[in-house]
């Protein structure tokens, strides 16, 4: 029971979170409460996958896939573009904790004089910058591809290019 304490208190902050960034981007009035539901159900996704053992960077995946297919129909009901909505939404998901470690890890390995010691910092150092690169990776993947996949001009080509394929 706790552990649903624990998360439902980290989706109401990534909720919180999400309508923060998009005040502080000047979106407009109409956007603030799409913008909170879909950082807390981003973050739902997200730490809900976490306390299940898929991963920071699938269940990330998985939380920005979500956004990116949500962001689509609530920018057309409140005629706005996709990214005003998804992107306040998924900047609370960036994991400066690995950011901040790797960074701690490059000063310490740069101050370090023990060999031993800078094989360790070296191995965590690049473990979490590997982590935070795959987590904005994947963050910025799932929030354009079900964008771009989903427009028409994209879905017209890979029609025509299919048909002429066929065709040859």
């Amino acid at each position: 029971m706790e552990i649903i304490y624990t998360i439902l208190f980290k989706v109401i902050w990534s909720g919180v979170a999400a309508a923060g960034f998009g005040i502080l981007f000047n979106i407009p009035n109409r956007t603030i409460i799409p913008v909170f539901s879909l950082g807390a159900i981003a973050g739902l996704i997200k730490f809900s996958a976490i306390h299940l053992d898929v991963g920071i960077i699938i269940a990330s995946f998985i939380a920005s896939g979500f956004v990116g297919f949500a962001s689509i129909p609530f920018s057309s009901k409140k005629h706005t573009s996709p990214f005003v909505l998804s992107i306040p939404s998924i900047i609370p998901m960036i994991p400066g904790y690995y950011g901040y470690k790797t960074l701690l890890g490059v000063v310490k390995l740069a101050l370090s004089d023990n060999i031993q010691s800078e094989q360790t910092l070296f191995f965590s150092a690049t473990q979490n910058g590997l982590r935070l690169f795959f987590i904005l990776l994947v963050l910025t993947i799932g929030i354009s591809l079900p964008w771009l996949a989903l427009r028409k001009k994209v879905r017209r080509k890979l029609l025509i290019d299919k048909a002429e394929d066929l065709v040859q």
